[in-house]
């Protein structure tokens, strides 16, 4: 769950960045990969973890 709440806040920050530099396409570049990680953490929260073999 750890892992999760990392990538998330990395996203928002990374999303942040992308969005104040949105005029220039690396802006929306950074704010699309920022958007995904956000999207990836929040769906990491809600997977079941599979068994350990």
């Amino acid at each position: 769950m750890t892992t999760s709440w990392v990538v998330t806040v990395l996203g928002v920050i990374v999303a942040l960045i992308g969005w104040y530099l949105a005029p220039n396409a690396w802006g929306y570049g950074i704010l699309g990969f920022g958007l995904a990680h956000i999207v990836l953490g929040v769906l990491d929260m809600f997977r079941t973890p599979g068994r350990v073999r």
